[in-house]
């Protein structure tokens, strides 16, 4: 399959389904932490793929593409911790923290992957 844009690559879906799925679960968290866990594990989520919008447009440079594939990564382990707290507070359900751990994992693999080999998405200067 030929990879014309960030938003082809497995993990960037894989990670827009993660957000897509902390967005909705996250609209029954109680009032109290709209400005808290709420918001923050919005952000973090959607940060997965924001940043591989930017990584991608940094192909021409290996430093800064693996710079902003490693602030995915910390935006995916980020949304992982508050999934931990979203089940200890009881807002979702054991079910829900394995499903969505278990795609936080998948996309931290992923770009690990992409960390330790990044030399098949870089834009080679001729």
């Amino acid at each position: 399959m030929q990879i014309n844009s960030a938003k082809d690559l497995k993990v960037y879906k894989s990670a827009y389904e993660l957000a897509m799925k902390v967005f909705e679960l996250s609209r029954r968290f109680p009032a109290e932490e709209k400005f808290a866990l709420t918001s923050q594990i919005r952000r973090s989520s959607r940060s997965v793929c924001l940043n591989l919008r930017e990584a991608w447009a940094k192909r021409r440079y290996e430093a800064h593409f693996i710079s902003k594939l490693t602030d995915c990564d910390g935006e995916n382990s980020e949304t992982e911790s508050s999934l931990d707290f979203a089940q200890d507070c009881r807002y979702i359900a054991s079910k829900e923290h394995t499903e969505l751990t278990a795609l936080c994992k998948e996309i931290g693999r992923m770009l690990g992957s992409m960390i330790k080999n990044p030399d098949s998405f870089l834009i080679l200067s001729r």
